[in-house]
């Protein structure tokens, strides 16, 4: 009895070795799926123009800029999450295009067709370049919004930092990748194994532009308690769609869009 007992936890022990180097080795895997296609099928029905911008590494970077007035109209800088390409956006960016500003969402590397592998340094050097190509072109600080979905809202935190925005808008926060992970694999040391913290926690903090955090209380995959959790950490001024019946994708209907819109009145008013 006593030898089969030692057996299996011996065996016991080679495969929980086994999977915890199977996380760690593949983990980004795991977190990043530039193929995944769920929830595609829009046609685009706004105006934009397909530019190219380069990284610190040189990676030219697909985005879709659409234009209407860069000095005078708040300019949404678009971070997507963790899944698919610019196109599975299209419905929010369809509806984005009906209120009277500019906006651009671009592909991180290993997105959209861009060369590259996704990392969470990665991925913030990628915001930075493209935030300050947008600066280049002439769009202040002050008339820029910073919108993150899912895992760009980490971004959108990271970039946002110590600066002095229009606003920044959260669709489906998480409080930091090791918090989200430990949910999901509770068996596993994620804090030591995760390569991709994404602290967003942490960050906040440093965020003094206005903030509006949206969460759909039915999530299946972030729970809504961390967007909860992250808006009464916030700083002032902060704005929050808390909404009954939705999920981690959330339905753009009029209720989610007249926060938005209100949201950005409240940023003319501020400047």
């Amino acid at each position: 009895m006593n030898k089969f007992f030692y057996i299996s936890l011996l065996l016991g022990l080679i495969t929980y070795l086994i999977v915890l180097a199977y996380i760690y080795l593949f983990q980004r895997n795991l977190l990043y799926h530039p193929s995944v296609n769920g929830y595609q099928g829009d046609k685009i029905n706004f105006d934009y123009e397909e530019v190219f911008i380069k990284n610190n590494e040189g990676i030219k970077l697909k985005a879709w800029f659409h234009k209407k007035d860069l000095i005078n109209k708040k300019t949404i800088l678009f971070f997507h999450g963790n899944a698919g390409d610019l196109s599975n956006r299209n419905y929010k960016l369809n509806e984005l295009s009906k209120l009277d500003l500019n906006f651009l969402i671009f592909a991180y590397r290993g997105f959209s067709s861009n060369q590259g592998k996704p990392s969470e340094q990665g991925l913030y050097e990628d915001a930075r370049s493209v935030f300050d190509w947008l600066k280049a072109k002439g769009v202040k600080e002050k008339n820029l919004i910073l919108y993150g979905e899912s895992l760009g809202t980490a971004i959108a935190v990271e970039t946002g930092q110590n600066k002095n925005l229009a606003g920044i808008i959260l669709e489906s926060p998480f409080t930091s990748m090791v918090e989200l992970a430990q949910k999901y694999y509770p068996f596993l040391p994620v804090k030591f194994l995760l390569k991709d913290k994404y602290e967003t926690i942490k960050k906040l903090p440093n965020i003094n532009s206005p903030l509006l955090v949206l969460h759909g209380k039915l999530d299946t995959i972030v729970p809504f308690a961390m967007g909860e959790e992250l808006f009464e950490q916030a700083n002032e001024p902060k704005f929050k769609y808390f909404i009954e019946n939705d999920d981690h994708m959330m339905r753009y209907d009029q209720n989610l869009l007249g926060e938005i819109k209100k949201f950005i009145f409240l940023s003319y008013e501020k400047n």
